[in-house]
């Protein structure tokens, strides 16, 4: 039988950015790996526990359809039949009950079976889950329009959360717009904005990915209030390779209108120690300061010799 598309709707989430679509599920119990990988630790436990209960439901009730198919057991006894299946599913088998006649050999031959199939298929989705790379990204709660270079700059800063460095990293800023057409048709569309910078080799410290506001920019005349009447939406992505995983790391957030503060730079995020060792406090990523002066100085998370946004203490 096939699903009616315009049965099923599902919140999709982009950070705090939210739609709606409609014409599929929330859940597609046609994909359960699917299901089974992107569900929450609680919503996991809490499947894998209602899976374990039916099943022995069921094969309890099978084993009540014939009286006598365990030994032992009180006669109509749903029961001692739930917790001998139980037992079963587990492979454990204490003694006390054991099955009786060609049908309850039958059933739990049957239960062990799934028993075996149930615990490899938990390991295996157990393990997935433990094994996924996780991103430790500490990204900053606003992106701040400042002076840089003499431009209005529009500034993103990212610290790297993890004790070890990571490499090769990657990042993409884009903007969700309301416009109209020469028709009158609204729409949103996405602009890509183009970074300073939106690649560097090693990635220890911070890292602020700068757009610059000119002629060619899809913000080029916006301040505050317009930002926020065309409802501009913000969308950051960043990758980057952890080598002690040997694996990439993701990591998506969006950004509304509200989230961008003009005037405004970050503050510092970067000391340094008596001997010279740079000191990166993340708990300071979002700290922000007044733009008094109209300039700033950005904050990369490697120095090259090409590289002119590296804060003094950093390289």
């Amino acid at each position: 039988m096939s699903l009616r598309p315009h049965e099923y709707a599902a919140q999709v989430r982009i950070g705090e950015y939210a739609v709606i679509k409609k014409g599929i599920s929330r859940f597609d119990l046609r994909d359960p790996y699917h299901v089974a990988v992107s569900l929450t630790w609680p919503q996991f436990f809490a499947a894998l526990l209602g899976l374990y209960l039916t099943v022995n439901l069921v094969f309890a009730a099978l084993y009540t359809l014939v009286p006598g198919s365990i030994s032992y057991a009180r006669p109509g006894s749903f029961v001692d039949a739930f917790f001998f299946s139980f037992e079963t599913l587990a492979t454990v088998g204490y003694g006390e009950m054991f099955p009786h006649g060609v049908y309850g050999h039958l059933i739990s031959c049957a239960e062990i079976v799934s028993g075996l199939a149930f615990t490899a298929i938990l390991t295996g989705l157990t393990f997935v889950r433990f094994s996924r790379p996780r991103a430790k990204f500490v990204l900053a709660q606003e992106l701040v329009v400042t002076n840089y270079n003499g431009a209005p700059t529009l500034m993103l800063r990212v610290g790297n959360g993890r004790v070890t460095v990571l490499s090769d990293a990657r990042a993409k800023l884009n903007v969700l717009l309301s416009e109209t057409t020469a028709e009158g048709s609204s729409f949103r569309r996405a602009h890509e904005l183009k970074l300073q910078r939106a690649h560097i080799p090693v990635f220890p410290l911070t890292w602020t990915i700068m757009h610059t506001i000119d002629e060619r920019s899809p913000l080029h005349g916006f301040d505050a209030e317009s930002i926020i009447a065309s409802d501009a939406r913000f969308f950051f992505s960043l990758e980057a390779r952890d080598p002690q995983l040997s694996a990439t790391v993701y990591e998506l957030k969006s950004y509304p209108p509200v989230a961008v503060r003009f005037g405004m730079r970050y503050a510092d995020a970067v000391t340094n120690a008596p001997n010279g060792t740079p000191i990166a406090d993340m708990s300071r990523v979002s700290v922000l300061e007044p733009d008094t002066d109209g300039a700033t100085t950005p904050i990369v998370g490697w120095s090259t010799p090409e590289d002119e946004t590296v804060e003094a203490g950093e390289a």
